[in-house]
């Protein structure tokens, strides 16, 4: 697994062991960016939110294309110390938790992009999402990308920019109210 573009272009990432995290396809991860990036534009300045970290790519992703900063949450000790590992090679800060993400307080900021890629079949990405709206975590405006399984469905509430389908893998653009 590598990073796709940016500072950090080509540096390989390091999963955690075992099988409870399943990182994000690197085909499913480009075409993320690639949507994210014809919608934002530039990821200059933004606040980013990873939620179900894993490995910390999408969040690590952001920062290497210059957001301002990123706040890393799993429930995993196995992916905080992947993540942790993989921040510290690239020589790179952020917020690293671990919680599970219902149990997640009031954020200490809203964040501007949020990547929430919960485990498959456990029909965690709408009650997250709801947690986290409520505990402050979404910025008005905020894009929102949601990776379930292919039959998973999310109600959010929130408009949907973009749908893709990646082998199991469905991806959703959701965009935050003002």
């Amino acid at each position: 697994m590598r990073i796709i573009a940016g500072r950090w272009r080509g540096r390989a990432l390091k999963a955690p062991d075992g099988a409870a995290t399943r990182p994000t396809s690197d085909r499913a991860r480009e075409a993320i960016f690639s949507m994210l990036t014809s919608r934002l534009g530039s990821f200059e300045g933004l606040a980013v939110l990873d939620v179900f970290a894993g490995t910390g790519a999408l969040g690590i992703e952001a920062l290497s294309r210059g957001a301002a900063s990123a706040c890393f949450i799993d429930s995993d000790a196995a992916a905080i110390r992947a993540i942790r590992a993989n921040l510290a090679a690239l020589g790179a800060a952020g917020d690293v938790r671990q919680a599970p993400v219902l149990a997640l307080g009031p954020a200490p900021q809203p964040h501007d992009l949020i990547f929430l890629d919960p485990p498959y079949g456990k029909a965690l990405a709408a009650p997250a999402l709801a947690h986290l709206k409520a505990q402050g975590w979404i910025a008005p405006h905020a894009i929102i990308s949601i990776e379930t399984a292919a039959g998973e469905g999310v109600d959010s509430g929130l408009e949907q920019l973009v749908e893709r389908r990646f082998g199991k893998a469905l991806v959703r653009l959701l965009r935050a109210p003002a």
